[in-house]
């Protein structure tokens, strides 16, 4: 089944406006009279929520069959607004700056105005989509009462935000790029993009052990030009997700103003924090950081060498099982 749009309207965003705003969201399941049984799976970057099914089924934690599982894409993924499909004058390169924030309170009317949701049974997101369930549990904690982190962070980190404008300049410094005014997607800032995704997304110790050749690839070489799944997107959305990422702060709000620790304490939810040991862009360390803040949170740290795509789609099955325990252990809290 293919994804359904909500139309939002013209929205205000915390740095400016996006006319005519809409999520593409698809749900799993069958929403109960009482509403009661709802998770939300926002994507992360690049992804968008046919992405999302690898851990829901009826075989999954994630059990279509006893919850409503809504999937949104972010906004600037390509199927939800974005510089891809916004009409002028806010099209390609003028596409307004959407924050973490921003695409947490879009996705709230969603729930509320499409379905009646006014409580969840979890948020749960991996990535950038585990930067939204962290603002999700800090902005409304009386509608989080699980949450699960995947990879990810409730503020980006310096040393991430370097890694951020490495993707930036791959994808800028193509000539075809244009400031933005392109007809036809780079396909040579896609490639430095992607070369940039595999020399930061996969730990060392995968490359040293061949993981990247068990795959299917006869030399490093043949792993690295292969026709990845982000050859096939825009550099516009790319960039769009990242002026998200780089900024994200779920303190950087007129709630908490850039009061972090306050923010991390804001969520009650019972939450499992998940980094992998491995991740160059959200490690444990800073997890544990925030976990300290956190007042019923759990780290649990993911021992892969797949580094960001630690329990991902397509990644080892013993990191993936380790996720659904995880997701397993906090739907049984009550």
């Amino acid at each position: 089944m293919g994804h359904q749009i909500y139309d939002l309207g013209d929205v205000d965003l915390q740095r400016g406006q996006l006319p005519g705003a809409k999520l593409a969201y698809t749900t799993h399941g069958t929403l109960n009279a009482d509403k009661s049984n709802a998770i939300l799976f926002p994507t992360w970057y690049g992804g968008q929520d046919t992405d999302l099914g690898w851990i829901i089924g009826p075989n999954h934690a994630l059990d279509p069959r006893r919850y409503f599982i809504v999937c949104v894409n972010i906004i600037g993924n390509g199927v939800s607004s974005s510089p891809s499909n916004q009409p002028p004058p806010y099209d390609k390169g003028r596409f307004p700056r959407v924050t973490i924030q921003d695409n947490v309170k879009l996705q709230r009317r969603l729930l509320k105005e499409q379905f009646g949701i006014d409580k969840l049974v979890m948020v749960i997101g991996r990535s950038m989509g585990a930067q939204l369930a962290f603002q999700w549990g800090s902005l409304y904690p009386e509608m989080v009462p699980r949450l699960l982190a995947l990879c990810g962070s409730a503020r980006t980190s310096p040393h991430n935000y370097v890694f951020l404008q490495a993707v930036k300049m791959a994808l800028t410094a193509d000539p075809a790029w244009n400031g933005g005014d392109y007809e036809k997607s780079p396909i040579d800032a896609l490639k430095r993009m992607q070369l940039t995704f595999d020399s930061w997304g996969l730990s060392q110790t995968f490359y040293r052990n061949g993981l990247h050749l068990k795959m299917g690839f006869a030399t490093t070489d043949d792993f690295l030009n292969r026709a990845g799944p982000l050859l096939g997107g825009d550099v516009n959305n790319f960039i769009s997700q990242v002026r998200t990422w780089e900024v994200a702060d779920i303190s950087d709000n007129d709630v908490f103003k850039k009061d972090f620790t306050a923010a991390l304490k804001a969520i009650k939810a019972r939450a499992i924090v998940m980094p992998s040991r491995t991740d160059l862009y959200f490690p444990p360390d800073d997890s544990e950081i925030e976990v300290a803040s956190m007042p019923n949170a759990e780290l649990r740290v993911l021992q892969s060498v797949w580094g960001h795509r630690s329990a991902s789609p397509g990644g080892d099955p013993k990191d993936i099982e380790f996720l659904e325990q995880g997701i397993r252990d906090l739907l049984s809290y009550s």
